[in-house]
């Protein structure tokens, strides 16, 4: 049976309720049915009750057992919230225009680090949704729970991969995570220590490494050449 802070792999597919769109999902032949462009698809590993899903999803977890099939309804609140009228904001088109944007209504772009909706654009102003675009909807998910991780790898690299959204080479020392990282990371890596250790139970520390970029075969081989011209061709270096 899973319980709370068990580390999880599942399969799952999310749709709209009333219309059974499909909006998210980690199977291939879902993804391709709904047209998605997702790109490497693969089971999710998370850690229960650390909310890495919607709330109503990660509550609906708890007591499941692996290896079986699961429906669950998702209320919107529980879901992606619900719309917030005090979200939906008017810019100045000419905001867009710097960036080279020309709004049109029901266009989705990325704005301030998040995904926005374009209501309308006239008169020199865009009317803009912050809300997420599936905020007010109810959901429902099918699911699998394919297993329980234990290894203690897996769970790391999945939590690095949610909250730092790329993964690092790493080292452990008992309940400690030494992350290798490259000068400037270090910062972003101390913002969510204190995240990862309240999952799971390890503290967090980083070790800068040089940044290794990859030989280019052409250059070091026409580096060699260089090498040979300046000696002579028994191989003594001329004067």
């Amino acid at each position: 049976m899973v319980k709370k802070n068990d580390f999880i792999e599942i399969d799952f597919t999310g749709k709209i309720v009333g219309t059974d769109e499909i909006f998210d999902t980690t199977l291939k032949e879902e993804a391709k049915k709904a047209n998605l462009d997702l790109k490497n698809l693969k089971p999710f590993v998370l850690s229960v009750g650390s909310k890495m899903l919607p709330v109503g999803f990660d509550e609906d977890l708890e007591g499941k057992e692996s290896g079986k099939s699961y429906v669950v309804h998702v209320k919107a609140d529980k879901a992606f919230g619900k719309r917030n009228p005090q979200m939906v904001k008017m810019i100045p088109t000419k905001m867009f225009h710097e960036q080279k944007i020309e709004p049109q209504r029901g266009m989705q772009l990325a704005l301030d680090g998040q995904l926005v909706r374009i209501l309308s654009s006239s008169g020199g102003r865009t009317l803009v949704d912050f809300n997420n675009p599936l905020a007010g909807k109810d959901i429902t998910y099918n699911y699998t729970i394919n297993k329980v991780v234990e290894d203690i790898k897996e769970k790391i690299d999945a939590l690095q991969s949610f909250l730092f959204g790329r993964k690092f080479e790493f080292n452990i020392n008992d309940k400690l995570v030494i992350f290798n990282v490259e000068k400037g990371f270090e910062p972003f890596i101390k913002m969510f220590a204190q995240k990862f250790e309240e999952i799971l139970g390890m503290k967090v520390e980083t070790k800068v490494v040089e940044k290794h970029h990859p030989v280019d075969p052409k250059v070091s081989g026409a580096k060699k050449e260089e090498k040979k011209a300046e000696k002579g061709e028994d191989g003594a270096k001329k004067d």
